[in-house]
C-alpha cells in the first residue's frame, strides 16, 4: 500500500526502544543474546550492578527509554618521558620524568584519572647574570659565597664587587593530581570500533619540589667550600657560542648540586612544612592507540602550574627586581595503559566503546514487524475504516470498492457498472433497466455530457504529479463516476527519440494509474494513447471517446530501461 514503507520504518524504530506487548517466538533473534561490545550481551545480568540492572530490565520491557550502563574495566597506566621547567633559567632538554595512574570512565566521553608524577628538571644558563647582587644580602644566598664579595674593613657590601654567575639548577618535583578527561573521538557512525582516541584533560592537585644549585666546590678536598670563580668563563671577553660556554661550565662545575635553593615565601604551606609545597592545576592533550582489548599506547603532553617562581631557584631580574612571570612545568610522555577487570563481567572502558553501537545493534535485531489486519484486506487495522468481507477489493482506506457508486460493493454487485439512470438498484446491485426506449442518452452524447476535460501538465523531464494536477484529475474522476457509460482517451505526445517515447508512456500511465488507484475509477474506462504527434511533450490531454472508439487501457512500456521516477 501507499504508506506501508513509512509505517514499517516508524514501527521498526518504536520496537527497538521497547515493545512490551510484542509477541515473538522464543527462537526469534530478538529474544536471544545481543552482542553489542565484543562478547558483551545486553541481556546478560553479569554486566550490570543492581541499580543499572533494574533500569535495564525496565528498558527491555518498554517501561523506560534508556538502557542501563554496563560495568566497565579500570585502566592502570605507566608512563615516562621529558620533564621541563619553563622559568628564568634555560632548561636542559634531557630532563626526565615518569608516573603512573588509575582511570575510571564516567561515560563514553568523560572519565576521571588519579595520577602520580615524579620529574627531575635541570637547567643551565650559558649567558652570565648579575642581577642577584642587587636583591639584598639574603636573596639568593647561595650565590653570596664569593671570594671578592666583601670590601676590606668588614661588613660593607657593594654590588660592584659581586661577580657575574651562570645560573643553574636541578629540581625534583612530585605531583598527585585528580584529572577530568574528555574523549572527543570515540563516536563513529560507519565502524563499530575506534582504534585511536583524542582526548583533552584538566586537573587539580598538590605539588612538592626540592631544588639545588651547583654553586660550590670543595677546597683541597676538605669540608671547606667556596663559590665557583666564574670569571674564568669566556675570559677573553669575547662572547663565544653557546656550546663553547657550556663546555667551559661543565669543566668548571662538579655537578654535585650541593646548595639548596630558597623556600618559596609566597607559599604558606611551604613555610609550614619547611619545604616547597603548593596546590597545582594542569591541562593537556593526549592521543591513545588501541593495541588490543586490554592494552593501549598513549602519547600525552601536560602543562602544570603551581604559582611559584622558584622552581628553578631564581626570581630576580638583572636590576634586582622580582620577575612578574611565574614558572610552569611541561610533562611530555609516552605510556602503556592496561584495562583491568574480568571480561566476563566488565566491558572495555566506555571511552573505547562507540556510543552508537548500542542503537545500531538494537536496530539490527528488531523483530519481524507483524501489522494486524483483522479482515485481511491488506490495510492495517489502525488505518482501516471498514471491516471488509473476505475477497472484497478495497481502496487505500480499507473501504470496499463501489465502481458505479450504487451503494453495493463490487464484491456483491451482480451488475458492476449500473448506469445512473438505472439506479437505485436492488440488494444485488442490479438496476431497474431496461428503461423505456429513448430514456438512455446516446453514446455520442459523452463529449457533451463530460464537457471539456482538463489537460495535465508535468514539469520538464519529470513524471511527478503536482498538487494542481491531482486536483484536476479529481474533477475528471467525478465526471466519469457520474457518467459510467462513457470512456475517455488519455493522450501523451512526442516520439522523436526513445527517451521521448518512454516519457510519453510514463505520463499517460501516471494519469491512468492515479485515477484507478487514488480515485477508484475502473481501469476499463480508459483508452491508452501515448507517443502521439502535434502536442506538448510535457502535457497529457484527456478527451471523451468518440462513439465506437476503443483501444487498450494499458500497453507495455516501449523502453523500460529509460524509465524515470
Amino acid at each position: 500500500m501507499k504508506n506501508s514503507k513509512s509505517l514499517s520504518l516508524i514501527l521498526a524504530f518504536s520496537a527497538c526502544v521497547g515493545a512490551a506487548d510484542a509477541q515473538v517466538s522464543p527462537s526469534h533473534p530478538y529474544t536471544a543474546p545481543h552482542p553489542i561490545y565484543g562478547s558483551f550481551s545486553v541481556t546478560d545480568d553479569n554486566y550490570y550492578n543492581s541499580k543499572q540492572l533494574t533500569q535495564q530490565k525496565e528498558f527491555m520491557v518498554g517501561n523506560y527509554d534508556y538502557p542501563g550502563k554496563p560495568k566497565d574495566m579500570w585502566e592502570f597506566g605507566i608512563k615516562g618521558g621529558l620533564f621541563h621547567i619553563n622559568g628564568d633559567v634555560a632548561s636542559v632538554l634531557l630532563s626526565q620524568g615518569f608516573g603512573a595512574h588509575v582511570r575510571k570512565s564516567l561515560g563514553h566521553t568523560l572519565s576521571l584519572r588519579l595520577e602520580y608524577m615524579y620529574g627531575v628538571a635541570r637547567g643551565q644558563d650559558w649567558r652570565p647574570s648579575g642581577g642577584y647582587k642587587y636583591a639584598g644580602f639574603a636573596n639568593p644566598w647561595f650565590y653570596r659565597y664569593t671570594r671578592n664579595s666583601v670590601l676590606p674593613g668588614g661588613n660593607v657590601w657593594d654590588p660592584i664587587d659581586y661577580p657575574n654567575v651562570y645560573y643553574n639548577y636541578k629540581t625534583h618535583v612530585q605531583e598527585l593530581s585528580l584529572q577530568l578527561l574528555a574523549n572527543i573521538h570515540n563516536i563513529r557512525f560507519y565502524k563499530p570500533q575506534t582504534g585511536v582516541t583524542l582526548y583533552g584533560l584538566v586537573g587539580f592537585g598538590v605539588s612538592t619540589w626540592k631544588g639545588r644549585v651547583d654553586a660550590m666546590y670543595e677546597v683541597n678536598g676538605d669540608a671547606e667550600s667556596a663559590a665557583y670563580d666564574f670569571s674564568t668563563i669566556n675570559s677573553s671577553g669575547v662572547y663565544s657560542n653557546k656550546k663553547e660556554i657550556l663546555d667551559q661550565l661543565k669543566d668548571l662545575q662538579n655537578g654535585e648540586y650541593d646548595t639548596p635553593i630558597e623556600t618559596d615565601p609566597s607559599k604558606p604551606w611551604s613555610n609550614m612544612f619547611a619545604g616547597n609545597i603548593a596546590p597545582s592545576i594542569s591541562g593537556g592533550l593526549g592521543l591513545a592507540f588501541r593495541l588490543s582489548p586490554r592494552v593501549n599506547l598513549a602519547i600525552e603532553d601536560r602543562v602544570i602550574y603551581n604559582g611559584s617562581d622558584l622552581l628553578d631557584g631564581q626570581r630576580w631580574d638583572e636590576k634586582g627586581t622580582l620577575t612578574p612571570d611565574k614558572d610552569f612545568m611541561n610533562y611530555f610522555t609516552v605510556g602503556l595503559n592496561f584495562n583491568i577487570g574480568n571480561k566476563s563481567r566488565r566491558v572495555e572502558p566506555l571511552y573505547w566503546l562507540n556510543a552508537a553501537n548500542y542503537a545500531y545493534g538494537e536496530l539490527r535485531r528488531v523483530p519481524e514487524i507483524v501489522l494486524p489486519d483483522a479482515d485481511g484486506d491488506g490495510v492495517t487495522d489502525q488505518f482501516d475504516q471498514e471491516q471488509t468481507p473476505a475477497g472484497c477489493p478495497v481502496d487505500t482506506h480499507g473501504v470496499s470498492r463501489d465502481t458505479d457508486g450504487d451503494g453495493v460493493p463490487d464484491c456483491k454487485d451482480k451488475e458492476l457498472v449500473t448506469p445512473t439512470y438505472c439506479q437505485p438498484v436492488d440488494a444485488d446491485g442490479v438496476g431497474k433497466c431496461p428503461c423505456p426506449e429513448g430514456c438512455a442518452p446516446a453514446q455520442s452524447d459523452c463529449a457533451a455530457t463530460l464537457g471539456a476535460l482538463p489537460s495535465i501538465h508535468f514539469a520538464s523531464n519529470s513524471n511527478k504529479l503536482s498538487d494542481d494536477a491531482a486536483a484536476s484529475l479529481s474533477t475528471v474522476a467525478s465526471k466519469l463516476k457520474a457518467n459510467p457509460n462513457c470512456k475517455v482517451v488519455v493522450v501523451g505526445y512526442c516520439a522523436a527519440t526513445k527517451r521521448q517515447q518512454q516519457l510519453s508512456w510514463d505520463h499517460v500511465n501516471k494519469v491512468i494509474s492515479h485515477l484507478v488507484e487514488n480515485e477508484g475509477v475502473s481501469s476499463d474506462r480508459f483508452i491508452f494513447s501515448s507517443g502521439q504527434e502535434g502536442g506538448d511533450c510535457d502535457v497529457v490531454d484527456i478527451r471523451a471517446a468518440a462513439p465506437g472508439e476503443d483501444g487498450p487501457n494499458t500497453v507495455a512500456p516501449p523502453h523500460p530501461n529509460l524509465r524515470k521516477n
